[in-house]
């Protein structure tokens, strides 16, 4: 009997001990809300606050700086052939848009109607595939010129956006991802996101980056790396070291937007109204990349 009330107590401290880590990293994620971020029109509270951060944190480096665009309102990022295609959103503002690399110069923009609001990107084949957020509406493009192909209704909203090779992968704000068929745009399955058994909500960007789903969470410097069998968060990466570089008082919003270069192993990331994209390089041993 004094052996299970020693176990039981050894049992106990040790679950209290993971919980105050967890917290004391959930406090360190959440980001108040400015008033760029309030233009995201989404009514969040003042402190968008997570359950658990209990997975392990990443180291990365900064390995080059781009120039972004400070007036892009960015909701999905893609690279392609040596180009940016960025989903940018607002009421009345959205857009799609290619990008240089190098010099954040705009080689071509396509306009949206002013109803809708533009979310997710990704390519599929020779079209481009872009979501909005409340209007249950997706777009597709033809991947050389941008030119509005057609429509497509779905149910909920949109908010990121990727693909496997096989399924186009979806968020709409919760913890849960759906696997959708690129033929008709319906759901196959889905999972829902978790860290140690926490749902993860505000799920929000996507990339599929060497077989896991890199995901922003809405309102924090964060990018949770996600298993897309399980929805398990196999680790985290805190991006708020690249507010560094920022003016103070500028009119920066949050992190949003990865893209993967699969042909030089490059990883960009950049967030609403950001001047900067950045090149990181997860330096963490146990990640590839």
């Amino acid at each position: 009997m004094r052996f299970w009330v020693l176990f039981w107590l050894f049992v106990s401290s040790v679950s209290l001990f993971a919980g105050f880590f967890c917290t004391r990293w959930q406090l360190a994620a959440t980001i108040p809300l400015s008033s760029t971020q309030a233009a995201d029109q989404r009514g969040a509270s003042k402190f968008a606050v997570l359950q658990s951060l209990c997975a392990p944190v990443s180291a990365y480096k900064v390995v080059k700086t781009y120039p972004h665009d400070p007036e892009a309102f960015t909701q999905g990022l893609f690279f392609d052939n040596g180009f940016l295609y960025e989903s940018t959103g607002l009421y009345g503002r959205s857009s799609i848009r290619k990008v240089e690399l190098e010099t954040g110069e705009i080689i071509c923009i396509q306009s949206m109607p002013d109803h809708l609001f533009g979310e997710g990107l990704v390519k599929w084949k020779d079209t481009f595939v872009q979501l909005t957020w409340r209007s249950q509406t997706g777009l597709v493009y033809a991947a050389e010129s941008l030119e509005r192909l057609r429509t497509f209704s779905y149910p909920g909203e949109g908010w990121g956006l990727t693909e496997n090779g096989e399924f186009l992968i979806v968020s709409d704000g919760s913890a849960i991802i759906r696997f959708w068929d690129p033929n008709n745009f319906q759901e196959v399955r889905r999972i829902e996101v978790t860290d140690h058994g926490n749902p993860v909500k505000h799920i929000n960007e996507l990339e599929y980056i060497k077989g896991k789903i890199y995901a922003n969470v809405w309102h924090t410097d964060l990018i949770a790396r996600i298993s897309p069998e399980t929805g398990e968060v196999l680790g985290w990466l805190d991006l708020a070291g690249l507010r560094k570089g920022f003016h103070a008082g500028s009119n920066v919003g949050v992190l949003n937007g990865i893209a993967y270069d699969p042909l030089q192993d490059r990883i960009f990331v950049t967030g609403k109204f950001w001047p900067s994209l950045f090149e990181i390089k997860i330096i963490d041993p146990g990640i590839d990349p």
